[in-house]
This record gives C-alpha cells, structure tokens and sequence, in this order.
C-alpha cells in the first residue's frame, strides 16, 4: 500500500484527536504536520482558548511538527482566508496533497473547505464523516483518551461543565439537545492524554471565566494581561441561538496543583 503525505488540522480537541487516532490506524497517509489556528494577538487557539504553549507540547507528545497559522484579532474571513491559503500552499510546494479534519455532520463547512483546496489542488480526507457521534463519543473513551472541556456555550452548559473530565459520567448526562461531541459548538476540548501521545502533556487547571458575547478586550491592558483568562477570544456564535456567553477554564502548562 502507498502512504501519503498529509497535514491535519489540530484544534487540540477530542475531534481532531480521533481523526489523528483513525487515520493512523488506517495506514495510508503519514502526517508530515499539524496546523492550528491561533489568534495572535491573544496567543491562544482560536475557538477554544486555551495557550499556544500547550499546543506545542500536545505535538511535542505527538511526535508531529506543529505549524502554527496566525490570524489576527478582530479576524475577518478575508484575513482567516488569505492565511489558510498561505498555510496551505506551503505544504502543496513540499508534494503534500491530503488535508485531514475532524468535521463529522457540519456539510456547509466540508464543502466550503473541499472548494477550497480544489482551487489548491488538494483533497480533503474526513475519518470521522457521518459517523453516529454517541458511537464516537464511547470510541473516545474505549480508546483510552483524556480530555477536559476548555469552553463551554451558555445555552447548552454551565459553569460546571467547564474543566470537566470527557469520561463516561460526561457524556451520559450532556443534555438531550446537545450533540454528544459538540458538533454544533455546545462545548471545546483540549486532549491531554490518549493511543496516540508518547507522553501525557503535563498542566494545571487556573481560572474560570465567563465571557459574555458584548466583551471586548480593556483598551489600554497591561502586555502581560493579554495572555490572562480575561483575554480569551470569544468564539462567534452559530448562527440564531440563545447564547448569552462562554465559560472558559485558563489551562497553564507544567505539573498538576
């Protein structure tokens, strides 16, 4: 069998930890590199908040070079576009042609980005397409990984569900109108252990902070609150919804407290 070179979108949640687990399984592409987005100004990943340095050490366990794509804040599409394409086609020039992504059911998004790397002259390759996310679900934790929730949206879940453990107590009580892997952005995860890490990727839990959807950043803050919980860049809400706000926890690298 002929392996393919590929990159994968890493967020650093439960998705892309079972793609990755999936498409290493499979056999037949070979990740050359991870890419996630990160909002430089905040030096966080986009969406789920959590620092860029627990990322890199994610790889780092790995064993997988990480490729760190910056977009600024407030991004825009064009912006977002305009450095995804600068991302990628790097990677073309190196004979990379497959992309990996975690999508599971979102079908606007997979073609957006299919129409995307066509104009590229990529594929885009999804392990976990249209598979029963209660079914995933019980695979994340049959598989052994750990993982805990780093943002959590208002009108799904509360402040105790931030910081939590993805086990089987999790899941079992999410809500009936929340999707068991948060497709539709009910919660993020950040995985810390699992098949796939050489090592545990070692942090402690900090401050738990809501960020109502009206919060800007103060003007004026001190440099060295930019990388504090209060500066976490809130995640765009999908579309109509009952959303009021985010609950975020600060994970710091290092031991656990």
């Amino acid at each position: 069998m002929t392996v393919e070179p590929a990159v994968a979108f890493w967020s650093g949640g439960k998705d892309s930890a079972l793609a990755l687990d999936r498409v290493r399984r499979d056999g037949r592409y070979a990740v050359a590199a991870l890419i996630t987005t990160i909002n430089r100004d905040y030096g966080r990943v986009s969406m789920h908040g959590v620092r860029e340095e627990l990322v890199a050490r994610q790889a780092a366990a790995l064993r997988i070079p990480l490729h760190k794509m910056y977009v600024e804040a407030p991004g825009t599409n064009e912006g977002y576009i305009a450095a995804l394409r600068a991302s990628l086609n790097g990677f073309k020039q190196q004979g990379i042609g497959a992309v990996i992504f975690g999508d599971i059911f979102l079908e606007d998004l997979r073609v957006w980005r299919e129409s995307l790397l066509a104009e590229l002259g990529m594929t885009g390759v999804f392990p976990l397409w249209k598979e029963d996310t209660r079914a995933l679900a019980r695979e994340f934790v049959g598989r052994k990984f750990r993982a805990l929730t780093c943002c959590i949206n208002d009108a799904h879940l509360g402040e105790a569900e931030v910081g939590r453990a993805l086990d089987a107590a999790f899941f079992g009580g999410l809500p009936a109108d929340v999707d068991p892997c948060g497709e539709n952005g009910e919660y993020h995860s950040f995985v810390h252990d699992g098949p796939i890490f050489h090592e545990p990727v070692r942090f402690h839990v900090g401050e738990k902070v809501y960020r109502p959807l009206d919060l800007k950043p103060q003007p004026g803050a001190a440099p060295g609150q930019q990388n504090g919980p209060t500066s976490i860049p809130l995640p765009p809400p999908p579309g109509a919804t009952r959303t009021k706000g985010f609950w975020f926890v600060d994970l710091i690298a290092g031991e656990a407290r």
